[in-house]
């Protein structure tokens, strides 16, 4: 048994509480116990200047620690005078992730900025926020006017992290379980199963791919889970719509 009670194979529990932001064109709180993330986005009527003129929108993304989302309180990137490296490296990968989900070509001359703030961390704060940055993304895609390229959503998105703690493997680890995992794994995969990113790390020893193997088809059920939730929250309409092209 886990320290909050859980089984290897399950998940904490999994909030989603909508239109936390009254301004933004859609916005989630997503918990994932007691990791808290706010997750909006916005739309912005231009382009990066190497995409004027082609007809074809962006996305890309943020991410921050708020200062009283960690024991010990976090610097805002703006008092330090620059973006972490941690924050760097998530928030682009929260913008990759989402890309390959969206057609660009239909949000139209637009840029959605996905913005990811972490109000409380105890582990899983990025896969956290790619499966909340997705709901956002979606009701945020709704407000748009459709062009000849339909709807812009192509697909679902969530992550999950799994690792190796005391010869255990394990779903969805809270900090306590990743500060001390021998390997930690983060998926990212679409609705229809396919990969994203993998980020697998060992921590001390090397791992072999039967490790890899079992590390991964628990992540999956993971996702599986969080797809289902998605689900719920898109409607039936998206349900249909991806089902006639085959990844429902």
């Amino acid at each position: 048994m886990r320290t909050d009670g859980r089984n290897p194979d399950q998940m904490r529990e999994v909030k989603i509480s909508r239109n936390i932001q009254q301004y933004a064109a859609g916005s989630v709180l997503i918990e994932f116990g007691n990791s808290k993330v706010i997750c909006a986005a916005s739309i912005d009527n231009k382009v990066p200047p190497f995409l004027r003129y082609s007809k074809s929108g962006w996305l890309t993304a943020e991410y921050s620690l708020l200062p009283g989302a960690t024991p010990e309180r976090t610097i805002r990137d703006s008092s330090r005078g620059r973006i972490s490296g941690r924050s760097h490296e998530i928030q682009r990968l929260i913008g990759r992730s989402l890309r390959s989900v969206i057609n660009l070509k239909a949000l139209g001359e637009r840029t959605i900025w996905i913005d990811c703030d972490v109000l409380q961390a105890d582990g899983g704060t990025r896969t956290a926020a790619i499966t909340g940055a997705w709901l956002a993304m979606f009701e945020a895609c709704l407000n748009l006017d459709r062009n000849e390229h339909g709807f812009a959503v192509k697909d679902y998105l969530a992550a999950i992290s799994v690792g190796l703690v005391d010869d255990q493997v394990l779903l969805d680890l809270d900090y306590a379980e990743d500060s001390r995992a021998s390997v930690d794994l983060n998926l990212v995969l679409t609705g229809s199963s396919k990969i994203v990113e993998i980020q697998g790390t060992a921590e001390g020893e090397p791992y072999d791919f039967k490790m890899l193997d079992r590390l991964l088809a628990l992540a999956k059920t993971g996702i599986d889970y969080l797809i289902t939730l998605q689900q719920d929250f898109a409607g039936d309409y998206f349900k249909k719509q991806i089902k006639s092209v085959g990844l429902g």
